[in-house]
């Protein structure tokens, strides 16, 4: 048996320390990426969702009171001038871009405000502001997705490269004892349960996060048809 292939290729942890931190050490470089870089996606998806899950909650805060605020019964006018100009939440955004295109609208149109092209227009800047509202929440909602997908292949990726590697050692050792075989192995499965790590809390958050991205979706879109609807009988009225 030759003891550089034994001290080199296939390193068996005295004493046979097979703890977290030892089968990384003694992993093969190739399998000490694929751990690294899911333990750095790991760290960024709960990044995220901590991130996701305190701006949902600061902006459906928002949106109740500013639903408070608007159904109050006071001016319109005044609501625009103290949030809809300079919008600082969603909600506010949706009922900034409705008033500014009824305000354009009331000075250019005239006598065409009863008409069905205003009312268009007020829905086009809604949908418009809704969608673009919609996409700066969900930014990096597809990096959870490809994390919760891809993550346990690319664990398994380095299992596999991981006991290619120990295989190749034993068979240059000539020696299939356990204590020799074991902590190859171990460190090729280790990545496919650093994998498995990244990936299941990222499936979890998605599902649950994209939830509620739709229903706040939900919400802005009611509250547009509502406001629109509001706008349109002002229209009439003006007529």
């Amino acid at each position: 048996m030759d003891p550089t292939v034994t001290s080199t290729a296939l390193p068996a942890p005295a004493g046979g320390d097979l703890s977290l931190i030892t089968l990384f050490l003694q992993a093969d470089i190739v399998v000490k990426l694929v751990m690294l870089l899911l333990l750095l996606a790991s760290i960024w998806v709960w990044a995220i969702v901590f991130e996701k899950i305190t701006t949902l909650r600061r902006v459906n805060k928002q949106a109740s009171a500013f639903e408070d605020r608007f159904w109050s019964g006071g001016s319109l006018e005044d609501l625009y001038d103290q949030e809809g100009v300079r919008p600082s939440h969603p909600m506010a955004a949706v009922f900034g871009a409705a008033m500014g295109e009824w305000r354009r609208s009331s000075r250019v149109a005239g006598a065409d405000m009863a008409r069905g092209s205003v009312r268009d227009r007020i829905d086009r800047a809604m949908n418009v502001t809704v969608t673009r509202e919609m996409e700066r929440l969900e930014r990096w909602m597809v990096f959870l997705a490809s994390v919760g997908s891809i993550g346990p292949f690319v664990g398994l990726f380095g299992t596999v490269w991981g006991i290619m590697h120990s295989f190749s050692a034993i068979a240059a050792m000539h020696n299939t004892n356990l204590s020799v075989v074991a902590p190859g192995i171990a460190e090729a499965l280790f990545a496919t349960a650093i994998g498995l790590v990244a990936a299941i809390p990222a499936v979890l958050a998605y599902n649950q996060i994209s939830t509620s991205l739709s229903r706040f979706a939900s919400r802005l879109e009611g509250f547009g048809v509502e406001f629109g609807a509001i706008l349109s009988r002002q229209s009439e009225e003006r007529v």
